[in-house]
């Protein structure tokens, strides 16, 4: 059986394969289902209009699915638009985990998801969220324990 190394098979192999865990993490990221859904097909909608352009697809999708979750909500916040997170059915530990995700700043919010979801290295985040590797343990940092703080309060 030949294996499909070209742009596009490694286009559909990532799609199988990442697209779940890209959602996931784009949800946790935006808190809004119907951003993660869009984003994630823009991205590999761009990504198959650059094919063999793109020299690490992966990378390049992981970046690009946030880069355009965070437009998405940039234009979002300008309209005002209701939350529609309220109306997904979602349990509730998982919800106040989107919630204090939100509160955070969007640099600690992509470097958490990054790295606790889609199980990225610092190294591999700086380079998508624009940062440096000690600033990505620095956002970590930061963003854990404002989490647990968060997390707590929720609790009580």
């Amino acid at each position: 059986m030949r294996v499909d190394t070209s742009p596009h098979g490694e286009l559909e192999r990532l799609y199988r394969d990442q697209r779940d865990r890209m959602w996931l993490a784009v949800l946790a990221f935006s808190g809004d289902p119907e951003v993660a859904s869009d984003a994630v097909a823009e991205a590999f909608t761009q990504a198959l209009g650059r094919g063999a352009a793109i020299r690490s697809p992966e990378r390049w999708i992981w970046r690009t699915v946030f880069r355009i979750a965070a437009g998405e909500l940039k234009e979002r916040r300008r309209h005002s638009a209701d939350r529609p997170e309220e109306a997904y059915e979602m349990d509730e530990l998982a919800r106040d985990l989107i919630g204090a995700l939100a509160r955070l700043s969007q640099k600690q919010r992509a470097a958490v998801v990054l790295h606790h979801a889609a199980g990225y290295p610092a190294k591999e985040i700086a380079r998508m969220i624009g940062s440096t590797t000690p600033g990505v343990h620095v956002l970590l940092s930061r963003a854990r324990k404002r989490l647990r703080g968060l997390l707590e309060a929720y609790d009580a």
